[in-house]
């Protein structure tokens, strides 16, 4: 069978036009964006609740006097499964950070470490202090 030019313009400007699908019957839950809570040295001790995808920013601030630096290490998570680490850093000046991210249900504990760093001459105490947050993910 024969095609006559009219005919096969038509059947081509058919095959590119849109295809409509139908309209879903349900709509989806509207996305919650995530919210972020920041932790400080006067939390030490405390507890948090936090939701999936949340992010726990932990901002510690060392000091320095007569001679001696008081440093952080940087804050680490108890279980990375519920509580993952996706930033962290130390300062000279002794401060410290970290971003952890609610990544599952559950609870985990935020933790570090301030010890003492020294000027020449001069001689540290023997002691560390913890720091610590309880976090629950729901």
């Amino acid at each position: 069978m024969m095609t006559t030019p009219a005919r096969g313009a038509a059947a081509l400007a058919l095959a590119f036009l849109p295809l409509t699908l139908p309209a879903a019957t349900h709509a989806a839950p509207a996305a919650r964006l995530a919210a972020r809570t920041v932790l400080t040295n006067s939390d030490n001790g405390r507890s948090a609740v936090v939701s999936l995808g949340d992010d726990i920013e932990v901002r510690l601030t060392g000091y320095r006097e007569n001679g001696l630096t008081w440093t952080w290490s940087t804050p680490t998570s108890s279980d990375s499964t519920v509580l993952r680490r996706t930033a962290g850093r130390t300062a000279p000046n002794g401060d410290a950070s970290a971003v952890l991210q609610a990544e599952l249900d559950g609870t985990a504990t935020i933790t570090a470490q301030r010890r003492c760093r020294p000027d020449a001459g001069r001689v540290c105490p023997l002691v560390i202090t913890p720091w610590k947050v309880t976090v629950e993910v729901k």
